[in-house]
């Protein structure tokens, strides 16, 4: 065993302090963290999360990536979910509706006809009310760090223009795989089929289901519109997109990354904002120019008041009628 001379030793010593010094002002080993999105390569939400990627890789000097999984590649949103709360998967964005199933305050956020317009949505998820639901994530094994916009989600189908509450009766409607939307379209008086994402094209194209409800760019990128061609404007929810860590992620990072990532983040929000209402446009003006039956002069009032029961049922819960409150108030 050879015997280092003390100049040897000192020299040998002093790369390792530095060496030390080096990962303990980096915050730890670099890495890539994957980040999990049901939509294609070419949506905002994942867009905003490319343009979040290349945020902390310039902040962090390389040291942090982000690899986004598109197109369901790590599966649909209620299996990435439970991946990322086991810490299997990264970061993943997700609607609210199908987050609720873990995370109670979600499901305020998902209620049918409590935001009165987009502008409200935004201004109560831009305040005080969106950080403290947002700083509710943790105990449930994900922290949140940002909303993303979703439009307004209407309802459409193939069988027949829908203009009244009356005329959903006996409609199979697909909905997100959550019980608070299964309980909105049977409180319509249609079925509700709780089917993931990807299966609902081949759903309505094998007439498994008659019709489903979401956003413009959902309705018109998946091709839905080919099968279901009436389109009724009741925006019965204005449900966001939330954007969140596994608290095991979160907790492999410094303070300082810590820091970087939310800001990323947030900057990722705006971003993404300025996509949405693009794509939204663009959306309406080919299901238009595609001949779809667009049903505008919906009488909304009927449809919120068979709303009844559910928020009879959310009032029972004194944290979520208290959160329901403090949204309708934002002006």
């Amino acid at each position: 065993m050879p015997v280092l001379s003390r100049a040897e030793l000192s020299r040998t010593g002093v790369i390792f302090v530095a060496l030390l010094l080096a990962v303990w002002t980096t915050g730890g080993v670099a890495r890539e963290f994957r980040a999990a999105d049901t939509q294609t390569e070419d949506y905002p939400t994942v867009q905003a999360l490319r343009y979040m990627g290349a945020l902390i890789a310039e902040h962090t000097k390389g040291r942090h990536e982000i690899k986004v999984f598109h197109s369901r590649q790590l599966g649909e949103e209620r299996e990435t979910i439970e991946q990322t709360r086991a810490g299997a998967i990264d970061l993943n964005r997700t609607n609210v509706a199908l987050i609720g199933n873990f995370v109670p305050a979600m499901n305020v956020l998902a209620m049918p006809f409590l935001f009165r317009s987009i502008e409200h949505m935004q201004k109560v998820l831009d305040g005080p009310v969106g950080s403290e639901i947002l700083g509710s994530f943790e105990p449930y094994g994900f922290v949140g760090l940002a909303f993303y916009d979703s439009g307004a989600r209407s309802i459409y189908n193939g069988v027949r223009p829908v203009r009244s509450v009356a005329d959903l009766k006996g409609l199979r409607i697909r909905v997100q795989q959550s019980e608070l939307m299964s309980q909105m379209i049977r409180s319509l008086g249609a079925e509700p089929v709780e089917m993931p994402y990807g299966q609902v094209l081949t759903g309505l194209a094998n007439h498994l289901i008659d019709g489903a409800e979401n956003n413009w760019p959902s309705f018109m990128t998946t091709d839905h519109y080919k099968h279901a061609g009436h389109y009724t404007l009741t925006e019965h929810t204005m449900s966001p997109e939330v954007l969140v860590i596994s608290l095991k992620a979160w907790k492999s990072l410094s303070a300082e990354e810590q820091t970087i990532f939310k800001e990323a983040a947030q900057r990722s929000s705006r971003f993404m904002r300025e996509k949405w209402r693009d794509l939204e446009e663009q959306s309406q003006r080919k299901a238009q120019e595609a001949g779809v039956t667009i049903i505008k002069d919906v009488d909304r009032k009927p449809f919120e008041d068979a709303m009844a029961a559910i928020y009879a049922k959310a009032g029972r819960d004194p944290a979520a009628a208290a959160l329901i409150e403090r949204i309708r108030k934002v002006e």
